[in-house]
């Protein structure tokens, strides 16, 4: 299994530790620095003294908030390993990371309320073609048996979950571990490698069992396995092991290991496994169809430091990259200013990065996440990056105080760059930014940021909705602008008809004059007084679907104007609108949501309490045990929809909105918006 006679320099390696939320992630990354001498002590997240999570928002909320890195050389082998967030909120870190990955950890524990989060993580590695080992952590504490659990957890996977250790456990604790391709036991030591004993016999038919299980599965793809298996001839260990290392590597199998991580336990385990069967960056590269590149990196992560200024993390696929090289394929062409190695989210200079290492590049201004890089001038290469989550929640936004409303915007700008599904809209209609993201705490967490990195205090509230107005009925009415005031005075005159039009229709002007009561001249600007008319109609929104006549008028040959006949306009509809029955308009939002099948009994509920009216449902194409619901619902009931949607869901509920029309509001509920907006008339 060592590197063969001949052969090159193994490269570095990258490998993602992703997961759900407290499944252990940060804490087997500390584990596997320890074990690896990286740090001297393994630290935890109790203490705060761990290397990634290192930022306040991550201590103050005892959670991943953003991506960590760490650096590590295991016999002589280095690796990066990317710590990415594990709640569904945060993890536009992983979809960015793992495109570039060699392989990725799944940490997950032993419970079955995890299977659906699970899904979620290894749906995105098996699109897109990652190979991946399932960690079980906190074993020490499972309460199925280890034949249960993983049973119990296969439905997350499309790919066998490929059992490879069975769990010691003596008086309730579990002492150590059995190596089903090895044949060896293995007794933990506190703060020192594993003893190797013999199997115990109690676990003697266990192992017999679970050993075989692995080597069905195996045998699956290999069909000189399958014929040992058949006439009973042991097959070799070494062929067991290529079986491992290759059908991991083609995606066929998702093996599954054991540990805690917590304990220091099942680390060594892991590293040897990830040391021998986890691929180079030629395999990476040719996945991504950059292989043969002179000169590619891939663009994982953007960081703004305090001091260091802007640091695009990279992982090197191709070529070598030094201070100084200029970089072709961000916005504009480049110069590296340093490049650095990060550990937790600390940047420290080093020299030259080749092929397969993950490292930052200074001062890349104009260099965004997802962008591909290459030193060769006129070279485009392009890798496909991720589409980013479409956002879910919202909350408008201002400066809290007037001097820093021109640097807010400057400072979410750089929080979106590290952060792309973070996203800042504005309503000219409605005056308003809308902060919008994944979730509450999403945000919450951008809005620390703000205070702590760009010393910038913020106010949020809940978003306007945008409601429209209309009328019910027609009428025709005269707008007389008359002002004398020496010199020329100010004379329009003008009759119109206001009349509905049918739900979409939009506006529309027109005239019938003849005779030239109003001069053509004039009829432009009788339309522009209607049209400003409409920002604010009589009940203080929006004026939709009228059409709107000039039918009559008069003139005055010496004070008449583009203005005059403007103002005649406005005043018309200003006097004419409350005659026409007018009526509040809410938008109705096409609601697509995603949900696990046992769930949805629950989002109906949710969707009927929330007025809405469910269209139907559907299995999820490519997700077993996932249902689609289609619904219509109001917008102003999908302000804080996530929030409810993933607490009936565990989590991993979302769902896609699109404007579809408005709709009439009448009642109480149009009694409380107009009381809000403060309407003009009743």
């Amino acid at each position: 299994m060592g590197q063969a006679q001949g052969q090159p320099a193994r490269s570095a390696r990258c490998i993602a530790l992703v997961g759900p939320y407290l499944s252990g992630k940060t804490t087997l990354l500390e584990a596997i620095l320890a074990r690896a001498g990286a740090v001297s002590r393994q630290g935890s997240m109790a203490a705060q003294n761990t290397v990634g999570d290192a930022s306040e928002e991550a201590r103050h909320h005892g959670m991943s908030v953003e991506l960590n890195v760490a650096e590590v050389n295991f016999l002589d082998d280095n690796f990066t390993f990317l710590d990415c967030p594990g709640s569904i909120e945060f993890q536009a870190d992983a979809l960015n990371v793992l495109t570039a990955c060699d392989a990725a950890v799944v940490v997950c524990e032993p419970d079955e309320k995890k299977v659906p989060a699970l899904q979620l993580i290894i749906k995105q590695l098996e699109d897109r073609g990652i190979p991946h080992f399932l960690f079980i952590n906190k074993i020490d504490k499972a309460e199925a048996r280890v034949r249960d659990i993983v049973p119990m957890l296969q439905p997350a996977s499309t790919k066998p979950l490929v059992l490879r250790q069975l769990p010691i456990w003596e008086n309730d604790i579990v002492t150590g571990f059995i190596d089903l391709a090895l044949e060896r036991a293995h007794i933990y030591r506190e703060h020192a490698p594993s003893e190797v004993v013999a199997i115990p016999e109690a676990l003697a038919d266990s192992e017999a069992k679970a050993r075989f299980s692995m080597l069905e599965k195996l045998a699956d793809y290999d069909d000189e396995l399958m014929e040992q298996l058949l006439e009973d001839v042991p097959p070799p260990r070494d062929k067991i092991f290529d079986d491992l290392a290759k059908e991991f590597r083609d995606g066929l199998i998702c093996s599954v290991l054991l540990g805690s991580a917590e304990s220091g336990h099942g680390i060594f385990r892991l590293l040897k496994a990830l040391r021998h069967e986890v691929p180079f960056i030629e395999s990476t590269a040719k996945r991504l169809g950059v292989a043969g590149a002179p000169s590619c990196a891939y663009v994982l992560k953007t960081f703004h430091t305090a001091h260091g200024g802007k640091l695009s993390l990279a992982r090197v696929l191709g070529g070598v990259f030094a201070d100084g090289t200029v970089v072709h394929g961000g916005a504009d062409d480049e110069r590296i200013s340093g490049v650095f190695t990060v550990m937790g989210q600390e940047p420290a200079k080093r020299g030259e990065a080749g092929p397969g290492e993950t490292v930052a590049f200074g001062r890349l201004d104009s260099t965004k996440t997802g962008d591909t890089l290459t030193a060769e001038k006129g070279k485009s290469l392009k890798i496909e990056k991720p589409a980013n989550a479409k956002p879910v929640f919202g909350l408008a936004i201002a400066a809290r105080e007037k001097k820093d409303e021109v640097k807010l915007t400057a400072a979410i700008a750089k929080i979106i760059e590290e952060d792309p599904s973070i996203s800042l809209t504005h309503s000219q209609d409605i005056g308003e930014m809308v902060l919008w993201g994944q979730g509450e705490m999403h945000l919450r967490v951008a809005l620390e940021k703000l205070v702590r990195k760009y010393g910038i205090a913020a106010e949020t509230r809940p978003r306007t909705i945008p409601y429209k107005e209309t009328i019910r009925k027609a009428v025709e009415v005269r707008g007389r602008h008359k002002k004398q005031s020496g010199g020329h005075g100010q004379f329009g005159d003008v009759v119109v008809t206001i009349k509905p039009q049918p739900r979409g229709g939009g506006f529309e002007f027109s005239d019938e004059i003849t005779g030239g009561v109003v001069p053509k001249n004039y009829i432009p600007s009788v339309e522009i007084g209607v049209r400003d008319y409409l920002h604010s109609g009589p009940l203080g929104f929006h004026v939709v679907d009228v059409a709107v006549c000039l039918i009559d008028g008069s003139y005055h040959s010496v004070d008449s104007s583009d203005m005059a006949f403007r103002q005649a306009g406005r005043i018309a509809m200003t006097e004419g609108m409350p005659q026409c029955s007018p009526v509040l308009l809410e938008p109705i939002m096409a609601v697509e949501i995603a949900v696990p099948s046992e769930a949805t009994a629950r989002i109906n509920g949710i969707i009927s309490s929330r007025r809405g009216q469910i269209l139907g449902f559907d299995t999820r194409p490519g997700w077993p045990g996932w249902d689609l619901v289609e619904a219509h619902l109001p917008e102003s009931e999908i302000q804080n929809l996530i929030v409810e949607l993933r607490s009936a869901t565990s989590g991993v509920g979302t769902f896609n909105a699109k404007f579809d029309h408005l709709a009439e509001l009448t009642g109480k509920i149009a009694d409380q918006v107009l009381a809000g907006r403060g309407a003009k008339a009743a």
